[in-house]
């Protein structure tokens, strides 16, 4: 596997108390760097101190928004090594988004080896702390310094890394879901099924609405017919309808998330029936009403499952499941968990161990 260069920073932060670690806010000593120049491609990767990037104020990406990103952790396991999750799958749905956003690739095995040594390099910042990990964020930016709208020439590929906290400090809570019938996240041609800026920063009206009024996200539906659910907040969503998972199925503008996947690869193993379809949200306030929505849950990496106990469409309510998380969204969140944290045995060959306890 490819090895790259390391320039160590001159003195190393003090680690945060693991008890009071706030998402995104606290970052390790170093990243990892590496070029892109046409005619070049991909060069001069190489692991540095964590500092600010240089970049001129014409830079591409302030202008016309090229760039991608994603998110994966590294787990501390029993024994003190520390360990990925399916990780590959993460670079892989990078190069996806790059190609949708008009980004060179970035090659696979490369891409892989620099996540996996900077987490080497960084291994001191793993928390041990039950539900504590280290957060990674790879991105790419276009860095060319003109105006005009055409792919750059020059980009960064970055990865910066910093230590979290557990999501449920006090147990999993399910929460009120709010479903959004103004604004639209995507459709079907655009880059729903990517992990660019972009789709974030076009929710957040939303989900400020859907905040002052007490709900914790939103419910999207299809940007054409305003019918078919999509997404819940920045996670895909699931429901157990009689029996059944149904999630939406991945029509373009929905993203393909590596924990619903997991998710679906989980509940056919176990003989759990799962649909991926078109769902509406009139078919999921009948099923309510009829007593057949038994759960409903969104999934994604920082979370890996968040129950939902209530939605409001329109101003109808229904409530899922007594308010309480159901059966079988515990059991997703036991067994993804235990797979990550290394509690239970990795059948499905999904971990990437990266240091040894």
């Amino acid at each position: 596997m490819k090895e790259y260069p390391v320039q160590r920073a001159a003195a190393l932060k003090p680690l945060p108390d693991p008890d009071m670690l706030v998402f995104g806010k606290t970052f390790t000593d170093h990243m990892f760097l590496m070029d892109y120049t046409a005619g070049q491609g991909w060069h001069d990767g190489r692991i540095v101190p964590y500092a600010p990037l240089a970049l001129e104020p014409s830079a591409m990406v302030f202008h016309y928004a090229q760039e991608v990103f994603e998110g994966l952790k590294a787990y501390r396991s029993p024994d003190g090594g520390v360990q990925l999750f399916r990780p590959m799958e993460n670079v892989r749905r990078i190069n996806s988004s790059c190609e949708r956003m008009c980004i060179p690739q970035l090659p696979e095995e490369d891409t892989l080896a620099a996540i996996e040594q900077l987490v080497r390099v960084e291994e001191r910042w793993v928390p041990a702390k039950p539900g504590t990990s280290l957060y990674i964020r790879p991105f790419v930016i276009a860095t060319t310094p003109s105006l005009g709208v055409h792919a750059a020439h020059d980009y960064i590929f970055c990865i910066i890394t910093c230590p979290v906290g557990a999501y449920y400090k006090e147990g999993i809570n399910p929460v009120r879901i709010y479903v959004e019938n103004q604004d639209v996240r995507a459709v079907r041609g655009g880059t729903g099924y990517t992990k660019c800026g972009g789709n974030y920063a076009a929710s957040i009206r939303a989900g400020e609405r859907a905040e002052e009024q007490g709900y914790a996200q939103v419910l999207w539906l299809d940007g054409v017919h305003r019918r078919y659910i999509e997404e819940v907040g920045s996670m895909n969503v699931l429901f157990k309808i009689g029996g059944t998972v149904i999630t939406p199925a991945l029509t373009g503008s929905v993203l393909p998330g590596i924990t619903r996947k997991s998710c679906i690869e989980l509940l056919k193993s176990w003989g759990v029936p799962v649909e991926e379809r078109l769902i509406t949200a009139e078919e999921l306030f009948d099923a309510a009403e009829a007593g057949r929505l038994e759960e409903a849950f969104g999934s994604g990496t920082a979370a890996v499952v968040s129950p939902v106990k209530e939605l409001d469409w329109k101003g109808d309510k229904v409530f899922i499941s007594g308010g309480k998380i159901g059966e079988l969204t515990q059991k997703l969140y036991d067994t993804l968990t235990g797979i990550q944290w290394g509690k239970l045995p990795d059948t499905k060959g999904w971990i990437v161990p990266v240091c040894k306890g």
